[in-house]
């Protein structure tokens, strides 16, 4: 797994730690971005989920395939033109972290995909041993350009520590997890805002829930739930606090139902992969979502920093007929 067993809560790498060799050198990870962003740019120029499939795995991989079909759901006309571009390798921030023997290897890096502007996104990078080779297998959007603190040695790596089951941080991925889920779920209500000092992420995801859930009126219902998550690798550096920089997925639903008969949902266009316009009396829409949290050391709340969701499906059953129906409005974006 990616995590590492836990290690005492200081803020300075131990000698066996520095001793530790680094997963990969700050050449070879930028030369796996450069390649990452080559790659990348082939496979969706026509949308090669097989070449794509080499350079992304795991929720990433997920959210790009379904980007992939939402687009071969629009007419051609309605399709935009794809535009090349690059993740900018010159103002990366590397956080490599020293790995035990028999570790698998990854790394972290604050991203941006414009030349010489700050950092906007948090990726991780995974060496797949059965394919040998490097892969992107997530990215969470941050809501700020101030990065998390991470600890690093002389020598300028980070510290993997474990994700799961952490018993020297105020929570690790799990609650993490439930918490997220909770915001938008409830809006918090149990153990969003418990867990989470209110942050921007957080707010957005609590807004997210008190206005799709609300925009029907007293034609319709929108609930958020969890759903069965199949991506529970999670990845954890040491920060200078003693704390931890957190970077998980999750999965939710969102179930979109018409009040009372004689009302229907219509698909909008971005829906057609899934739906095909066909008139629905509910929706149940798929999630897949990145996130990134800082955790303090000691009982604390933690803050969410940032993250990002796509659509991978969308389902429900059609109405009986097609015609004579008052119209609800599609899912809000």
């Amino acid at each position: 797994m990616p995590t590492t067993a836990p290690l005492p809560p200081s803020s300075r790498p131990t000698p066996a730690a520095r001793r530790s060799p680094p997963a990969l050198s700050a050449a070879q990870a930028r030369a796996v971005i450069t390649h990452y962003s080559q790659i990348n740019n082939e496979a969706n120029a026509d949308r090669n989920r097989a070449l794509l499939d080499t350079v992304e795995d795991g929720p990433l991989y997920a959210m790009s395939v379904s980007d992939y079909a939402e687009t071969e759901g629009l007419p051609a006309a309605d399709r935009t033109p794809y535009k090349p571009w690059s993740y900018d390798t010159a103002s990366a921030k590397l956080y490599i972290p020293r790995l035990g023997a028999g570790q698998d290897r990854w790394f972290a890096a604050a991203l941006s995909d414009q030349k010489g502007k700050a950092p906007s996104r948090l990726a991780v990078f995974a060496e797949r041993p059965q394919h040998k080779r490097w892969e992107m297998v997530s990215v969470a959007d941050l809501d700020s350009p101030k990065l998390p603190d991470i600890a690093l040695d002389h020598d300028g790596y980070a510290t993997a520590v474990a994700a799961d089951g952490n018993k020297h941080l105020a929570a690790d991925a799990n609650p993490l997890r439930t918490a997220v889920l909770d915001n938008f779920a409830t809006g918090g209500t149990h153990t969003g805002t418990k867990v989470f000092t209110p942050t921007t992420a957080s707010k957005r995801q609590i807004e997210v829930h008190d206005k799709t859930g609300t925009r029907f009126g007293d034609q319709g219902t929108t609930v958020f739930a969890g759903a069965a998550n199949r991506y529970k690798d999670a990845y954890a550096l040491k920060t200078a606090d003693g704390g931890a920089l957190i970077l998980f997925s999750h999965m939710h639903t969102q179930t979109d139902a018409v009040a009372h008969s004689g009302l229907q949902i219509n698909p909008g266009k971005e829906d057609r992969a899934w739906l095909h316009d066909v008139p629905r009396t509910s929706i149940t829409y798929m999630f897949v979502c990145n996130d990134a949290a800082t955790v303090p050391a000691k009982a604390a709340a933690s803050r969410l920093i940032g993250y990002t969701c796509a659509r991978t499906d969308a389902s429900g059953p059609p109405v009986p007929s097609w015609s004579d129906r008052v119209q609800t409005h599609p899912r809000a974006t």
